[in-house]
């Protein structure tokens, strides 16, 4: 495993301040780090960012900590004292973007909302990841992936024939619907804002973000009034040409045979040329075929259908366990894990930027901070004394 090297910076310049804690905001906010932002990590004195004790911890952080933010500056700055509001009112006067995840109204009511910044800094771009949105009946609601999943409709979407939905793997409404979501409203505002010199307000539903990802199988219900659930549609788990099966040694494998010539070809080699007539069966068809499938696949081990398969040029590859899948050579030539060394936890693995640029490609420059690390540098920056800093402290305003 290798660091990049880098020497330019597409967001070179742009200052974010993040006040997110956990998962969406702290992958929005890293990804824009990587590419050169000056993320300024904005945090609850003594306790800081929940995730920073979620499990596992490796010497004194939680790992998913370490792997949500590097490249950023922590300050811890109390927001419910009077001198704690006046530090984040200079951050923001002097930034370009700030990232909150807190329930509608909680800035509000703080004194630090959008409306209360942009008197100071009409430039900034306020961006707001909540669960549901800003407005409508749900807008105060709590919630986490899983239940925004749910409400979207696309949790139904998971799972096996008959059997209701089950819990994804991945946060896919917190990451998909959330991150990138906000990600794209943020950099699609900084472009607004070169044209019109003014910022906005971003306003990033999880929700809606897992909403808009239904695009293909939305169509089933919008066009044919069928309701998709997993296990019962295609490319959901009804059809043996893209699934999932049990090979012979335990592992699995996928076939992703969706275009007739593959799903032709895949049933000469596995001489199940009866089945070629039938690319997507329904109902008992279905079952009738995936039975016959699966027996067939549990008949020889995973690297033996890889080994027979994958020389046809068929769409095809194992289940990877995490660590099958960082040594894939394909991962590692894509230099998706890296390492880089932090002053506690020492040498800790990344995840690395997953887009490629020719010209400002992402980086690993510093490694995530510790609770508060940056307060002095920051403090100072907007015009502190050191004097000024020390009673601060004393007021548990950091």
């Amino acid at each position: 495993m290798t660091e990049i090297s880098a020497f330019k910076d597409a967001l070179s310049g742009l200052t974010v301040l993040d006040l997110t804690r956990l998962l969406p905001g702290a992958y929005c906010t890293q990804m824009l780090a990587d590419l050169g932002a000056d993320v300024v990590k904005v945090e609850e004195p003594g306790r800081g960012d929940y995730n920073r004790e979620f499990p596992p911890i490796n010497v004194k952080e939680s790992g998913s900590f370490l792997l949500l933010n590097r490249n950023k500056r922590s300050v811890t700055v109390n927001l419910k004292t009077k001198e704690g509001k006046a530090i984040l009112q200079r951050l923001a006067a002097r930034a370009d973007i700030l990232v909150e995840g807190f329930r509608p109204g909680v800035m509000d009511r703080l004194g630090v909302g959008y409306e209360a910044l942009t008197k100071e800094n009409p430039r900034l771009i306020y961006c707001a990841i909540s669960g549901y949105g800003q407005d409508g009946p749900y807008a105060k609601t709590p919630g986490h992936d899983l239940n925004y999943m749910a409400l979207a409709g696309a949790l139904q979407l998971f799972g096996k024939a008959g059997e209701g939905p089950i819990v994804p793997g991945l946060s896919i409404a917190d990451q998909g619907g959330g991150s990138l979501m906000a990600a794209f409203g943020i950099l699609a505002a900084v472009l607004g804002r070169a044209r019109t010199g003014k910022g906005q307000f971003v306003d990033v539903s999880m929700t809606d973000g897992a909403v808009s990802w239904l695009g293909y199988h939305a169509a089933d219900y919008l066009f044919a009034g069928v309701e998709p659930k997993g296990g019962e549609r295609r490319f959901i788990g009804q059809a043996p040409c893209y699934n999932v099966f049990r090979c012979a040694d335990g592992r699995h494998i996928t076939l992703g045979l969706i275009e007739p010539q593959f799903w032709n070809r895949f049933c000469d080699i596995a001489g199940l040329p009866d089945l070629k007539e039938e690319q997507w069966p329904e109902r008992e068809a279905a079952d009738r075929q995936m039975k016959q499938v699966a027996n067939l696949m549990a008949s020889r081990s995973c690297d033996e259908w890889m080994a027979l398969l994958g020389p046809a040029d068929l769409p095809v590859a194992p289940v990877n366990t995490m660590r099958e899948a960082f040594n894939d050579p394909q991962i590692k030539h894509r230099e998706m894990l890296l390492e880089m060394d932090h002053s506690v936890e020492g040498r800790i693995p990344q995840l690395g930027f997953p887009i490629k640029f020719s010209d400002t490609p992402g980086r690993l420059r510093t490694p995530p901070p510790l609770l508060g690390e940056h307060n002095d540098e920051v403090l100072r920056s907007l015009g502190y004394a050191d004097g000024d800093i020390d009673e601060l402290r004393r007021k548990s305003a950091i």
